[in-house]
């Protein structure tokens, strides 16, 4: 039983009936070919027998069963598992921008490249920075690219000591990698008793040998980086470059322009700050921004304007210094028409209200879960917040089983176990585009875990009981692997 109806769990062979007929093929209107050799040929090709109904019905039944924004509550932290608006969408499928070949002349593409240009300039206004490049495909992508300007800047001016990059303890697992990538050493720096960077520890780092720091902001425990003027102001006095991870830009547009708080280089995923369907892990875009001292270092392309016959025309143009091209063409120009269109529609005072949302439903649940599941650092919070069930360890069930329950409830389990700061984390983000009915009813869900997890642990134990899939085996899952049920 799922959703109150009877699943028919069978699979399409298991239905099928000999002599049952589903379609019939028209007459052959081209030539009959030969047949490849006999030991190529297979002696029988078993199919199912069914009527087109029934085929119908089976698919339909299983595209039921997928768990998707447009269904159900995902609060799925850092990752701003939003509602995506459709027109998004249309302005994407119109023959005009989806029938596009990147192979194309530029004269006959002009429009398009319009488009990137505007959007250059509306990503760059909303940071604050001096100029944005579109072609990095990722998020991580857009990390590794700032990596490779700071290095192409220090090299340039002979400064190839600088070889360390701190980061700190809450980041995100791919700014190291990020940072590696691009040949440094990574050097951790610990957090302070607020969820900040430790001004401290960092200045033990900050000497001549430090590139550059990467830092998040909102950081990944969901919390406004209070130090980030001295933080940005000491790295520069070391000589080195501040690289922001705009992975969390939704608790900030239209409040901070990151550019001023001190940054010489970050990123905005496209996917998730401007819509664009994120399940899946994809599609994705992480545009860069720099400064004045970066500019020259963007990757390539990045769209120009000219004045032509008293008109403007458009042409991809490669920085003076440029760190090259990072993907085939110029980027996934379908995400970056969807990002186009929702700013275009949000204007200003849309965008001031995704973050005042934002920021307001996280510090909601915040406020009405915090007496049972413990907050270890109880202070406002931005976009998402993150809780640790360690309360609940005690009891003898872990945050994974939490996490495992709530989708009997019918509610996505958020991010666990990260940051990997947080013992038995729970992080959670509500993203701006839930009412107060779906938080209320999120909030319930998990009281009632907590009350089950002291009245019938094993309930959530076992759990979860009403999904299509029931609970696996997750050490066998991972060692035996069936690529094919």
């Amino acid at each position: 039983m799922i959703n109150g109806q009877n699943v028919d769990r069978r699979t399409l062979m298991e239905r099928s009936i000999p002599g049952r007929i589903g379609t019939v093929l028209p007459a052959l209107d081209v030539p009959a070919q030969p047949l490849p050799q006999g030991e190529m040929l297979r002696d029988g090709l078993e199919l199912p027998e069914l009527a087109e109904p029934e085929i119908v019905r089976y698919f339909t039944l299983l595209s039921h069963l997928n768990f998707s924004i447009d269904t159900n509550f995902y609060p799925l932290g850092s990752c701003t598992m939003k509602y995506n608006p459709k027109v998004n969408d249309e302005m994407a499928f119109l023959p005009g921008f989806a029938s596009l070949h990147p192979l194309q002349g530029q004269e006959t593409t002009q429009g398009a490249l319009k488009l990137l240009y505007l959007l250059q300039g509306y990503l760059a206004e909303l940071t604050g920075m001096k100029g944005v490049s579109l072609a990095s495909l990722a998020g991580a992508q857009g990390e590794f690219c700032g990596m490779l300007m700071i290095r192409a800047y220090h090299h340039e001016r002979g400064d190839k000591e600088r070889t360390r990059v701190a980061i700190p303890d809450s980041a995100h697992g791919t700014n190291p990698a990020s940072a590696a990538m691009a040949g440094f050493d990574v050097v951790s720096v610990a957090s302070d008793s607020r969820g900040n960077m430790d001004l401290e520890a960092l200045k033990d780092v900050a000497d001549s040998h430090l590139a550059g720091v990467m830092i998040t902001q909102p950081n990944t425990l969901g919390l406004f980086d209070t130090n980030i003027l001295e933080l940005c102001d000491t790295v520069h006095r070391a000589g080195g470059l501040v690289y922001g991870d705009g992975a969390n830009m939704n608790a900030l547009l239209g409040r901070a322009k990151l550019a001023s708080l001190g940054f010489d280089v970050v990123h905005l995923n496209l996917h998730k700050t401007f819509t664009t369907p994120h399940g899946g892990g994809g599609p994705g875009a992480g545009p860069v921004g720099v400064n004045d001292t970066l500019l020259p270092y963007l990757p390539a392309p990045v769209v120009g304007r000219q004045q032509e016959n008293g008109g403007d025309s458009f042409s991809l143009t490669t920085p003076e210094k440029s760190i090259g091209k990072v993907c085939g063409f110029h980027g996934n120009f379908g995400v970056l028409v969807r990002a186009y269109t929702y700013i275009r529609s949000m204007g200003n005072t849309g965008l001031a209200e995704v973050s005042t949302n934002a920021v307001l439903n996280a510090n909601y649940l915040m406020q009405s879960l915090k007496d049972i599941y413990y907050l270890p650092y109880d202070r406002t919070c931005m976009h998402e917040v993150v809780f640790s069930a360690r309360d609940q360890k005690a009891r003898d069930v872990r945050g994974l089983e939490i996490a495992k329950r709530l989708l009997d409830y019918g509610f996505h389990a958020p991010t666990m176990y990260f940051p990997l700061i947080v013992d038995e984390a729970l992080m959670i983000e509500p993203t701006e585009t839930e009412n107060k009915e779906t938080l209320d009813a999120f909030i319930e869900a998990m009281r009632a875990i907590d009350r089950e997890v002291s009245e019938d642990p094993s309930l959530v134990n076992n759990a979860p009981h009403s999904t299509p899939v029931s609970r696996l085996d997750e050490a066998r899952a991972a060692r035996q692997p069936n690529l094919r049920g």
